[in-house]
């Protein structure tokens, strides 16, 4: 029986892959790196320490890879987190999970202000019975740092009683290395196969659609081992 759901953030709960993306390649540019934002796109949902070396030599992160990460994370709050919104449904979904006695903890590759910030815009702050971000762990995603963290805060249940929600195969991948079942969502803008070949055990369009599949859902108590694809 599933007794807690770990969810990721960015792209799941909120609408803010491209915003990250844009504000990514922007820092980039600052530092002398054109890259097109649909190449950065690809990896949002990897914290800095693992999408930076995706565009920039170690030399070159050694000799200012920090800057571009402060620089990127003050130009994210100015210009772009004011942009950020939730997607529909999230605090009716969350409310359906914890209703049933389930426990939430969010996972993100986030930092921990961006993601203080997202709980609030979400409304899900009094539904959260705790969290961990990128701040917590020396690896982000797809490494299962963060994921391994949140199953600790949760008293280390069983593997096959939690259940991760994510956008990205990164989420996938993470889960499966803590042998952790993921439902993937689209809303982040993965494609279906793409969930699916990271290991997806489900795949829903939004937090919206799988509260309106939630019983069918492997959320719900009479769901499928192996969900649904709406």
């Amino acid at each position: 029986m599933i007794t807690a759901v770990i969810f990721d953030i960015d792209g799941t709960l909120v609408d803010s892959v491209d915003l990250h993306a844009t504000a990514w390649a922007a820092a980039f540019e600052k530092y002398g790196k054109k890259i097109d934002v649909h190449d950065v796109r690809r990896q949002i949902g990897k914290g800095g320490d693992q999408l930076l070396p995706v565009f920039f030599s170690p030399t070159e992160l050694e000799e200012f890879g920090e800057e571009i990460e402060q620089y990127r994370g003050k130009l994210f709050k100015r210009d772009y987190l004011p942009r950020v919104k939730a997607f529909p449904k999230t605090r009716e979904l969350f409310e359906r999970i914890t209703h049933e006695g389930k426990h939430i903890v969010l996972a993100s590759s986030a930092k921990q202000d961006e993601l203080a910030a997202y709980k609030k815009l979400a409304r899900i702050e009094d539904l959260v019975v705790s969290e961990t971000s990128a701040d917590d762990v020396e690896r982000s995603k797809p490494h299962p740092d963060i994921f391994a963290v949140a199953c600790q805060k949760l008293g280390n249940p069983v593997g096959e009683d939690i259940l991760v929600v994510g956008d990205t195969p990164y989420d996938a991948e993470a889960a499966s290395k803590l042998n952790l079942r993921t439902i993937g969502v689209l809303c982040g803008g993965w494609r279906e196969a793409e969930l699916r070949r990271a290991g997806c055990v489900a795949i829903y369009h939004d937090p919206a659609d799988l509260l309106a599949h939630y019983d069918e859902s492997p959320l719900g108590n009479k769901g499928p081992a192996s969900g649904v694809s709406p």
